[in-house]
């Protein structure tokens, strides 16, 4: 039986991943307090709560990161300033992923922008590449543009993940719909390929937060991809453990 590429971030085919790969497009005005911008911060809170992976732009990897928990890097970004429809490109190779040592790779597909093409096709020979090394690429697949009313609607969010799925993602991260049931039709859309919630900004409160996680698991998805609504938290490892409680039942 062929060995799933998401392996290295899987426990018992669950997963809870760190993501800190929001510097670039928010600023470290909006998401950054005198703790989590230093990337030392997330990196420890990554390996000492139990994550099974971290997500950092290569930048911050090149500098941080500690091999102490599973790499993901992400490929492409963009900044915030520029206005209109989202498109964001590619700024660091596989190669020089794996050189810093990721056992994944993450790209970012707004699906529904007018330029989604030109990210469809730069994703599809990141993915060939990957898969040649071994590694999954992981899609974070955002609907958004002028065509998309609403990105958290049972129809678009299937969307996405069946998109990514279309695409050969090893796995996609995708936003929460809000209830179980229709997201569950997200997780059978994907066919396979690994569903993560993406975590978004920091929840009203943690019992906000841990109410969507349940929803998730619920609807058979593999995991979160949570960054803010951890390392926001004025005390990141009860959070941390509170959501292992909630994904491994441990």
């Amino acid at each position: 039986m062929k060995q799933d590429r998401m392996s290295p971030f899987l426990k018992d085919g669950k997963s809870m991943l760190l993501a800190y790969d929001q510097g670039l497009e928010h600023g470290p005005s909006t998401d950054f307090d005198d703790r989590n911008v230093d990337p030392s911060f997330v990196m420890d809170i990554a390996s000492k709560g139990g994550f099974n992976g971290i997500v950092f732009q290569k930048g911050v990897a090149e500098r941080f990161y500690d091999g102490k928990v599973p790499l993901i890097i992400k490929l492409n970004g963009k900044s915030s300033l520029p206005k209109g429809e989202p498109v964001s490109r590619q700024e660091c190779s596989v190669e020089h992923a794996v050189s810093l040592g990721a056992k994944g790779v993450g790209y970012t597909i707004y699906l529904g922008s007018q330029h989604e093409a030109v990210m469809f096709s730069e994703f599809g020979q990141i993915q060939e590449e990957a898969h040649r090394r071994g590694l999954p690429a992981i899609a974070w697949i955002y609907p958004r543009g002028e065509a998309v009313k609403s990105d958290t609607t049972k129809e678009i969010v299937s969307y996405a993940a069946r998109a990514g799925l279309e695409l050969g993602a090893d796995a996609v991260k995708i936003k929460y719909t809000g209830d179980a049931e229709s997201f569950s039709w997200a997780v059978k859309a994907a066919a396979g390929a690994k569903v993560f919630m993406s975590g978004g900004p920091k929840a009203p409160t943690d019992e906000d937060f841990l109410s969507q996680v349940r929803g998730v698991m619920g609807a058979r998805a593999t995991g979160v991809a949570v960054g803010r609504n951890v390392w926001q938290n004025p005390d990141p490892m009860a959070m941390a453990g509170k959501l292992k409680a909630i994904i491994f039942g441990a």
